[in-house]
C-alpha cells in the first residue's frame, strides 16, 4: 500500500482547499490516473478530474504531481505523492476553470486566412514540400494541455500582460508557415513575445516535447526585427555596444583578459571562454578559476581576441550578426581540443546554437570539467551553509544540475540546503533582465523570498546573469547574502 495525498476543494461548500491522504493498493507500472480511479472506486471519495483518451492524446488529464506538470495517465505514481491541480482557478478538486484560454483561442482566430477562408480558395490547393513547412510542422503537435501555462513563471509569478508560450507557440505556428500572409509577429509582440525569460519549462513539462522557446519564440522574435517590429530598444543598445566592441556590457575597470594576457599557457591545449560578464565585470571568477585549475596543476590559455558567443542577440531575435560572432570565436578558438566556459548562457550557445552555423567545439561547463577530478586533499572547511540556484540555460539546455551539487558537497564544513524551487527561473534571460526589468525583478524578488526563508550564508550559481539578478533582488530585501559563482568557493577552499 501506497499513501496519497489529494488537494480537494469545492468552492460551493469549502471555505479553502485542504489535502486528504488515501491509501492505495499499487500495481506494476501504476499511473496516477489509475490510482485516483482507484481512491474513487474504492472510498467512494467523489474526487472530480478530467481524463479521456488515457493515451496522452486528449490532454485533458494534466495536473500537478510533487508540484510538477504531469499528465495523469502517463506519470507513474509513486507513494507519497501530492496531487494537485494546475495553476489556474479550480472549479472542483483537480477541474480547473479553462474558459479565460479557450475564450481568448477564439477572439484571436488564428487562421492561415484570417476570419475566413472561402472553400475554393487557391490557398486551400496550394502544394507544399515537406522542408517548406517543416518549422511550422514541429509547433503542430500541441494536445491542448496547456501545462505550459500552468507551469511559466512569467505568466503565474509576474503582473506582466504576458498570452504566454501555448499562444506563442500557436501564433509561432501560422507565422512560420509558408502559406501565412497575416502579421502574426506584430500579434505575438502585442501578446507579450518579449516577455519569455526562454527559461524552457514550457518545453520540460509538454508531454509532446514541443520547443516552444527556440522552436516558437526565438524564431517569432527573429521575424519581429526582420519586419522592425522588435526588438524592444534596449536590446538594441545591446547590439550598438556588441558591434562596436565585441561585448554586451561596458567595460568597469580593466578587463580580465588584459590583465591577464602575460600569463598565458599557450602550449596548453585547453581554452577559457570568458563570456562578456566575467571579462568585463565579474573579473574575481576568472581569476578564480584560474586559481582553482592551478591547484588541480591543469594549464589553461585565455585568448585575446575572443569576442560575445551571441547569445543576447540569439536571444532577442536579432540573428544577423551572430555569424559573424561565431566566425570569429572558431578563428580564435581552432587550435584548442577542449573550451571551458563559467556562463551558462554561453556555454548553452556554444553548445547548442553554433554548431547550427558549422561552427562546433568541444565545449564543457566548468563543473563538469572538474566533477570527475576534484581535488579534495587540499580543501580546508569552509564552515558555511550555502544554497544553489540552477540556472536555466545550464539546468535545461544543457542538462546539467548534478554535477555542480556533487562538487559543492565535496567542499569541507559545507552544507547544502535546497530552496523550494532551485530550478525556478530568476528572470535574469531572453533579454527580459535588459528589455523588462520589472519583470526580472518580480521572479527575482520570489527568489530571494525562497532564499530568505533558509538562514544560509551564501547562494551559489553557475551563471553571472543569475548572479546579478538574485543578488539584487536580495538587496531590495535587506538581505546581506553574497550570491557566489561556484568558482569562488572552491578558491575559498583552496586558499592557504
Amino acid at each position: 500500500m501506497i499513501a496519497i495525498k489529494v488537494l480537494r476543494y469545492d468552492p460551493a461548500k469549502d471555505e479553502k482547499p485542504y489535502y486528504e491522504t488515501y491509501e492505495v493498493e499499487e500495481t506494476e507500472k501504476m499511473k496516477v490516473l489509475d490510482a485516483l480511479n482507484y481512491i474513487n472506486h474504492k472510498y467512494g471519495a467523489g474526487i472530480a478530474y478530467r481524463c479521456s483518451c488515457r493515451a496522452g492524446q486528449c490532454g485533458s488529464c494534466a495536473l500537478k504531481v510533487n508540484g510538477e506538470v504531469k499528465l495523469a495517465c502517463k506519470a507513474e505514481i509513486e507513494d507519497n505523492a501530492v496531487i494537485e491541480p494546475l495553476d489556474f482557478d479550480v472549479l472542483k478538486d483537480l477541474v480547473v476553470d479553462r474558459s479565460e484560454i479557450e475564450n481568448k483561442i477564439k477572439k484571436m482566430k488564428l487562421s492561415l486566412g484570417g476570419d475566413e477562408v472561402p472553400q475554393d480558395s487557391e490557398m486551400c490547393l496550394e502544394i507544399l514540400k515537406p522542408e517548406q513547412y517543416e518549422d511550422s510542422k514541429k509547433l503542430r503537435g500541441c494536445i491542448e494541455c496547456f501545462s505550459c501555462l500552468s507551469a511559466c513563471p512569467v505568466v503565474n509569478e509576474t503582473s506582466a500582460e504576458y498570452a504566454g508560450p501555448y499562444f506563442m507557440r500557436d501564433i509561432s505556428k501560422f507565422a512560420l508557415d509558408p502559406r501565412n500572409k497575416e502579421e502574426r509577429a506584430k500579434l505575438g509582440f502585442d501578446e507579450g513575445l518579449y516577455c519569455c525569460t526562454t527559461c524552457g519549462k514550457c518545453a520540460e513539462v509538454c508531454p509532446k516535447e514541443i520547443s516552444t522557446v527556440g522552436g516558437a519564440i526565438e524564431k517569432l522574435r527573429e521575424i519581429a526585427c526582420r519586419e522592425g517590429v522588435g526588438p524592444l530598444p534596449a536590446h538594441k543598445e545591446v547590439r550598438e555596444l556588441i558591434a562596436r566592441t565585441g561585448r554586451s556590457v561596458e567595460l568597469l575597470d580593466e578587463g580580465f583578459i588584459k590583465a591577464v594576457s602575460g600569463e598565458n599557457k599557450e602550449k596548453s591545449n585547453i581554452a577559457f571562454f570568458t563570456g562578456c560578464l566575467v571579462d568585463y565585470r565579474q573579473q574575481e571568477v576568472g581569476f578564480a578559476l584560474l586559481k582553482v585549475l592551478e591547484n588541480h596543476n591543469i594549464d589553461i590559455v585565455v585568448p585575446e581576441d575572443q569576442v560575445c558567443c551571441g547569445s543576447p542577440m540569439i536571444r532577442t531575435g536579432q540573428t544577423d550578426i551572430v555569424k559573424e560572432l561565431a566566425l570569429k570565436n572558431k578563428e580564435v578558438f581552432k587550435d584548442y581540443d577542449t573550451i571551458i566556459t563559467v556562463c551558462a548562457g554561453c556555454g548553452a550557445t556554444l553548445k547548442k546554437d553554433y554548431p547550427k552555423l558549422g561552427v562546433n567545439f568541444n565545449v564543457v561547463d566548468i563543473s563538469e570539467f572538474l566533477i570527475d577530478n576534484l581535488n579534495t586533499e587540499d580543501m580546508k572547511p569552509l564552515n558555511m551553509k550555502v544554497t544553489y540556484h540552477d540556472p536555466c540555460h545550464l539546468n535545461r539546455v544543457q542538462g546539467i544540475n548534478k554535477e555542480p551539487r556533487e562538487i559543492l558537497k565535496k567542499i569541507k564544513g559545507l552544507e547544502l540546503v535546497e530552496m523550494e524551487k532551485p530550478n525556478q527561473c530568476c528572470g535574469a534571460g531572453g533579454g527580459v533582465r535588459a528589455g523588462k526589468p520589472e519583470i526580472a525583478a518580480e521572479l527575482g524578488k520570489e527568489k530571494a523570498e525562497m532564499i530568505k526563508k533558509l538562514d544560509v550564508d551564501a547562494v551559489v550559481t553557475i551563471c553571472p546573469f543569475c548572479q546579478i539578478n538574485i543578488e539584487t533582488e536580495l538587496k531590495k530585501e535587506g538581505m546581506d547574502i553574497p550570491v557566489l559563482n561556484i568558482l569562488k568557493l572552491l578558491e575559498m577552499a583552496y586558499e592557504k
